[in-house]
């Protein structure tokens, strides 16, 4: 296993003191333990009781945060020609049905987010699997499929993110970046906290949030007191 780098190393003595932290400790943290050069990602990782392979049981949605995810996205929109003005002006650095599609076909798939009207989505079946292989194919339970592409990639443009949790039952997303003032990085953090805490199956009857941590790209892991976290929301 290679050895981590110094700034790494020293950003880890500094969470010897505690094995849990509370949420304005653990943000100071944050910042601090941040060991790269450029502006880092916030990020936060939810392990949740759930079962995965139960449907009723998945996590998804979309929340839009307070101060923005600090992210500047590419996004293109699937929509119809008497729509495209309208999705540039929105923010999309390309949009359009047939010329885009065919763009796609060709692996050529180079934005972050891909929005579509309903009736994009039976022309976007032919490239389908290439999109769903990169996580980008439009979904409803996403947002991205939507009569209102405008309104969306607005949303997005804005801060609107989206959260799910993996094969493991663990969510990772991000909540703004280091760089942020820490009211702002606790403002988004502890939306994401509600919207999560309230998307609980009502089939998991024990602790739904078994553990949080925070971390900054390639940064270490800041466990949160949960309790504590929950309670001041």
């Amino acid at each position: 296993m290679p050895t981590r780098g110094k700034k790494y190393r020293d950003a880890l003595d500094k969470l010897k003191g505690k094995e849990f932290y509370e949420l304005n400790e653990a943000i100071k943290l944050l910042k601090e333990t941040s060991a790269t050069k450029f502006d880092s990602t916030a990020e936060i990782h939810f392990n949740l009781n759930i079962d995965p392979t139960k449907a009723e049981q998945a996590i998804r949605g979309t929340v839009p945060l307070p101060h923005g995810s600090g992210k500047k996205l590419k996004i293109a929109a699937i929509v119809s020609d008497d729509k495209v003005k309208s999705a540039k002006d929105a923010g999309a650095v390309n949009a359009g049905m047939e010329d885009l599609i065919d763009e796609f076909s060709k692996g050529k798939v180079k934005y972050d987010v891909i929005v579509a009207t309903p009736d994009a989505m039976k022309k976007l079946g032919k490239v389908a699997k290439i999109l769903g292989q990169k996580g980008l194919m439009p979904n409803p339970k996403s947002g991205t499929v939507t009569d209102d592409p405008e309104k969306t990639i607005k949303e997005l443009m804005a801060g609107r993110i989206e959260y799910r949790n993996d094969k493991d039952g663990i969510i990772h997303v991000i909540f703004g970046k280091v760089s942020f003032k820490e009211e702002e990085l606790e403002n988004n953090l502890k939306t994401i906290l509600k919207v999560v805490r309230e998307s609980k199956p009502s089939s998991v009857k024990s602790t739904f949030i078994k553990s949080i941590s925070l971390s900054s790209s390639m940064g270490p892991g800041i466990r949160l007191n949960v309790n504590e976290a929950m309670s001041n929301l």
